[in-house]
């Protein structure tokens, strides 16, 4: 052996023998603790064990240090070494570095740069939760689901969540390029997205025909419950008889505003959501605070796959509570609590300390919501076939009549797509298309009925 290697050994032996002497001084320390009635035997067997193996950790550290055959970052090490350990946790716990931390907190405030997906670590695999909508992913067609291999040709085998964020963000305008294999697909696909600043608009509403009131919430971002009850009363205003509350796609955000969005259409002190961990403080239940006045109509939940976290949350609350129907496809399943922790230097640490249930004790991770009318939004072949056939009349229909349009209309007629000399104002829905939001209102439909046929009863009965 070179005398090189014989010093490395010698400077390893006495790392170790400054760890013997620190377990020593732990051991001493706790046995104290035990005579004085401060700390349980099994508590210190735990440590000691637990140091028994940072001593062979900090051998195997110096010993990279000191004869890997090339020169190593020991920062990069310790990182790795810690990045290792949380990884086997669980897919949502993760270290932060200082610019990750910074990155994480940007994205709760609803504007962000990147191409506007959420993703998870799903059976081993880098997924889609969902893409927000408006955004390059959700206009390049990224469904959830989509499993991510490749982000610009690097395998995304064994990367953390907070590692793919970063390779998907970039500067506005230049484009990456994602490898998805999906569901139905003979081979994977390269998908190129041009990144943009994603502005989020977490609630959208529209009046349907029919005076049916709609809500779409994209993401719980912060402000979310305020500017929902903000939507309500104007559709309550404009005569609405009953509420879809769309939360597909919704891949969640801040549990305040799950609870904030609940408790809009819950009587005060009902529970909305409650966790259950391992430390006794991160046992919580969530409860309705307010008086409101949006629980007195028929509503109807709409959820599918990419709904998940504070959108299953409402989802499971509303459902438990018997305040709304659920309708559509099971959502993600995830359920679990992240708490941020700020660590010395600007880093961090997200890790999950404990799971979500709904009001009946159900629990979301893993598992997610099942609806109360299960409906996929995909047509089946016959009635594909079918819509095609009515589009393409349609389309010679329409062709024709704007053509005798042009020809009566001169140039003192109204200008199509417009109304008064106004852009007609474009729906946030295709309710032709949309087979969910379709069941949805014939629900809605079925309610206002029994509700007329019951009414009537106890008229008659008077």
């Amino acid at each position: 052996m070179s005398s090189m290697m014989k010093q490395s050994f010698q400077k390893s032996k006495s790392a170790t023998f400054f760890n013997k002497r620190f377990v020593t001084a732990l051991f001493f320390a706790f046995f104290l603790g035990i005579a004085f009635g401060a700390v349980k035997a099994d508590t210190v067997l735990a440590v000691v064990k637990t140091y028994d193996k940072l001593e062979v950790f900090a051998d195997v550290l110096s010993l990279v240090e000191q004869n890997y055959v090339e020169e190593v970052d020991s920062d990069k090490l310790i990182e790795g070494a810690i990045n290792g350990m949380i990884r086997t946790l669980d897919p949502h716990s993760s270290f932060m570095t200082e610019q990750m931390y910074k990155e994480m907190q940007a994205e709760t405030e609803g504007q962000f740069g990147g191409i506007g997906i959420e993703i998870t670590i799903k059976d081993d695999v880098l997924t889609v939760v969902a893409p927000i909508e408006d955004t390059p992913a959700w206009k390049a067609g990224i469904q959830a689901g989509d499993r991510i291999v490749k982000v610009d040709g690097e395998s995304t085998f064994d990367i953390s969540i907070m590692e793919a964020v970063r390779k998907m963000r970039g500067k506005r305008g230049d484009p990456v390029t994602i490898t998805i294999v999906r569901e139905g697909m003979d081979k994977p696909m390269d998908v190129v997205i041009v990144r943009d600043i994603i502005h989020v608009t977490s609630v959208k509403s529209e009046l349907l025909p029919g005076d049916w009131g709609y809500v779409r919430i994209r993401s719980f971002s912060k402000d979310v419950g305020a500017d929902l009850d903000k939507r309500l009363k104007e559709l309550a205003k404009q005569g609405s008889k009953g509420l879809v509350l769309d939360l597909r796609n919704d891949p969640g955000g801040l549990l305040n505003q799950a609870v904030a969005v609940a408790e809009l259409f819950l009587n005060k002190g009902e529970l909305i959501v409650y966790t259950r961990g391992r430390v006794p403080n991160q046992n919580m239940e969530f409860t309705a605070k307010r008086v409101n006045s949006h629980n007195d109509y028929p509503m109807v939940v709409l959820v599918n796959r990419g709904s998940a976290s504070a959108s299953e949350i409402v989802a499971g609350a509303l459902q438990d509570l018997k305040r709304a129907v659920i309708v559509g496809s099971q959502s993600f399943g995830k359920g679990s609590v992240q708490t941020i922790i700020p660590l010395r230097g600007g880093a961090g640490l997200r890790l999950t300390t404990a799971k979500y249930y709904t009001p009946a004790g159900r629990q979301i991770q893993g598992i997610g919501i099942t609806p109360d009318i299960v409906v996929s939004n995909a047509p089946d072949r016959a009635q594909a076939k079918a819509d095609k056939i009515r589009k393409d009349e349609n389309s010679v229909k329409k062709q024709l009549r704007e053509k005798l349009e042009g020809v009566h209309n001169g140039n003192g007629g109204e200008v199509k797509g417009k109304k008064n000399g106004k852009p007609a104002k474009k729906s946030i829905v295709n309710l032709e298309k949309d087979i969910q939001l379709q069941r949805a209102i014939g629900v809605l439909k079925s309610w206002e009925i029994i509700r007329g046929i019951q009414s009537k009863n106890m008229t008659v009965s008077r």
